[in-house]
């Protein structure tokens, strides 16, 4: 059926929905099938081990900026109206975010897209976890914690169009881009091949990173054809997450766009993939230290990811695809941060066991009363 007739039939806002529904499903019953996370990546890569989850990791980067540049330089897609692109940027917000981001990641033990991937599977620390990190996004993009988000993303900033591209700064094209993401993934597949990550979680990998420029490609198309505004945007989750969160429980009805599509519809793919993989089970917090530890991790998640930009997704791979400079520095800033804590945590829990054995003994001789 010719799309226009659709659009007339039911409407932009519909199919927009419609489109990030297919696009959520997608991506989360492959990023639950692949087990895809920045964060594993991180720790791996601290251990100097080029193992699993980093190939996973670089399937699905180089996987979304190979099919996202190829389908640039083909003519299918347009991303020079996309945010990342067309409007101002914030350096300071992608340095300072990225780097909160980056902490709150291996705190929380998953980023924003993990958490709600994670939550499909029956997680409830990644549930309860995942509502702080929206809450918190939700204060920072419209509430209390707003007037501090802008006065940091004012500290340095970018203008929108080709100072933001980063391709166009150092003289090169799409084509330039695509060869860098073919030559990234082949690489990828290697060291999948290498470390025996499987053909089925190799393969949805790549599907994780096929799925952000699915969405470009959805937006973009619709944008095309519609008679009213359309924003051009792919997979994230902070800002998404928050305003779907604010829907629900604001208004008798819930606005419809590609945004409240793809949050659910990454929960609802996570769920079936967890069901037919019999993945699916009940998990809770531990104790109370833990759960505190996680909501840190959750509050430096979501300030940071509205600093950022995005999230390790929204940012690091869907703004990183089209070669966003902001994107690009918020990525390099999230592994910064998430390697800096990785090692503080390593050395706070090393001299917890070294200093173990000292206070052990003194507790023994206290209790026997010598």
């Amino acid at each position: 059926m010719d799309l226009d007739l659709l659009i007339e039939r039911f409407g932009e806002t519909t199919l927009l929905t419609a489109g990030g529904l297919l696009v959520g499903l997608a991506f989360g019953a492959a990023a639950e099938r692949s087990r895809f996370c920045l964060r594993s990546a991180v720790i791996e890569f601290s251990e100097s081990s080029f193992g699993p989850k980093l190939a996973v990791w670089l399937l699905t980067f180089s996987a979304a900026v190979a099919a996202t540049q190829i389908a640039i330089t083909s003519g299918v897609l347009d991303v020079s109206e996309a945010r990342q692109l067309a409007a101002t940027g914030s350096l300071s917000g992608a340095i300072i975010g990225g780097l909160m981001f980056g902490a709150g990641m291996i705190l929380s033990r998953g980023c924003a897209s993990r958490l709600l991937v994670l939550s499909g599977t029956g997680n409830l620390r990644a549930l309860v976890t995942g509502l702080i990190l929206t809450i918190v996004a939700q204060a920072s993009l419209r509430g209390v914690l707003s007037p501090a988000r802008e006065f940091l993303t004012s500290l340095w900033t970018l203008p929108g169009g080709a100072s933001r591209n980063l391709l166009t700064v150092v003289h090169a094209g799409p084509v330039i881009g695509a060869g860098f993401g073919v030559a990234v993934l082949v690489w990828a597949v290697w060291l999948g091949w290498r470390n025996r990550i499987g053909i089925v979680t190799g393969i949805a990998a790549i599907g994780v990173g096929v799925a952000v420029t699915g969405g470009w490609l959805v937006t973009y198309i619709l944008a095309q054809h519609s008679f009213e505004p359309t924003q051009i945007k792919s997979v994230s989750f902070t800002g998404p997450s928050a305003d779907t969160l604010m829907g629900l429980i604001n208004s008798p009805s819930v606005p419809l766009g590609f945004d409240i599509g793809l949050v659910p519809g990454v929960f609802a793919g996570s769920l079936l993939a967890a069901l037919i993989g019999r993945d699916w089970k009940l998990q809770g917090f531990h104790d109370g230290l833990s759960m505190g530890r996680y909501a840190s991790g959750a509050f430096l998640m979501g300030f940071g990811g509205m600093l950022a930009g995005g999230c390790a997704v929204g940012a690091g791979v869907t703004g990183g695809a089209i070669f966003a400079v902001t994107a690009w520095l918020a990525l390099g800033s999230m592994w910064l941060g998430a390697l800096a804590t990785h090692m503080l945590l390593d050395a706070k829990a090393e001299l917890e066991v070294k200093t173990a054995p000292a206070i052990e003994p003194a507790l023994s001789a206290k209790q026997t009363g010598n």
